[in-house]
């Protein structure tokens, strides 16, 4: 059963990504898939940074597409990296706006190809595949949309909501709080009961509804944890199958390589002003045994 999201959790209306260019078929696009013409500049702290890099790595693409690491807190005070300012400055005419991670940059032009995530998944699994593995097969790519779109409204932006919310004693926000609750819990539920007996989501192989899906286990257990209640917490950690998932997949080198609970944590306090909740020691997934292992 599909997984209903309340109006009030979808994300307001933002502001499009600073550049969206897209990898073509052929040279006739302008950007085609060439051994080592592109970059990517990655910060794996950051979530998204993360999905990207665990795709670059079950694709197998560190020798056609190099990785240029950042560290997870911005070096400039408007949250940019200096590293990166010189690739916007370069793609866009007096250009004031933050040098921020992802970046796919283009080594001939200088210039940046695309900052907008979703593009750069698919560019990858369509573009740079090569031999790798098929991340995005054809009969599938509605299906893991629609799983992105779960993880983003029903598990990312619905535990944050909670947890902002959940804190306030105003009965209204205590209501709104328990509205996220519900969300949260529905799509692990639905989660949790695709991967009852299965390895992965949709076969027994990887495709980017994994990539998805791990990235927003690896957010609500490191992350929005902090601002959970113990009770929700022990619900939240109820979903043994789905949990199960995410520590087997922590296992395995693509999606270990990158990770660092540290670095995401500090990340998180750099930004977060909340307070923490009564749930924050409880820990579902030990990620840092699970990813040494698959390293």
């Amino acid at each position: 059963m599909p997984v209903v999201v309340p109006s009030s959790l979808l994300p307001a209306a933002s502001a499009a990504p600073a550049f969206r260019g897209r990898i073509g078929r052929s040279a006739d696009s302008g950007h085609y898939a060439v051994p080592h013409r592109y970059r990517l500049h990655l910060a794996p702290a950051d979530p998204d940074c993360l999905s990207i890099a665990v795709t670059h790595g079950l694709l197998g693409l560190d020798a056609t597409l190099p990785l240029r690491l950042l560290p997870e807190l911005p070096d400039a005070p408007d949250g940019s990296y200096t590293a990166l300012r010189p690739l916007y400055e370069a793609s866009a005419h007096l250009y004031t706006g933050p040098a921020a991670a992802p970046v796919l940059a283009d080594a001939w032009t200088g210039r940046i190809v695309s900052t907008h995530v979703p593009d750069i998944l698919r560019d990858l699994a369509l573009r740079f595949r090569g031999d790798g593995p098929e991340l995005l097969p054809e009969e599938h790519r509605q299906e893991i949309d629609d799983l992105a779109a779960l993880c983003a409204d029903g598990v990312h932006r619905a535990a944050q909501r909670a947890g902002a919310l959940g804190l306030d004693p105003e009965a209204g926000a205590r209501r709104e709080a328990g509205e996220a609750l519900g969300t949260l819990f529905g799509a692990l539920a639905s989660l949790d009961a695709r991967l009852t007996g299965r390895p992965y989501l949709l076969g027994p192989a990887p495709t980017l509804a994994d990539v998805h899906v791990w990235g927003a286990l690896i957010q609500l257990d490191t992350v929005h944890r902090w601002h959970l209640d113990a009770a929700a917490l022990h619900r939240v950690a109820g979903h043994r199958a789905l949990w199960a998932y995410a520590q087997r997949l922590a296992g395995h080198p693509a999606f270990a390589r990158h990770l660092d609970v540290d670095a995401v944590l500090r990340r998180h306090r750099a930004h977060c002003k909340g307070r923490e909740a009564a749930g924050a020691a409880i820990r579902i997934v030990d990620w840092d045994a699970a990813g040494a292992a698959g390293r």
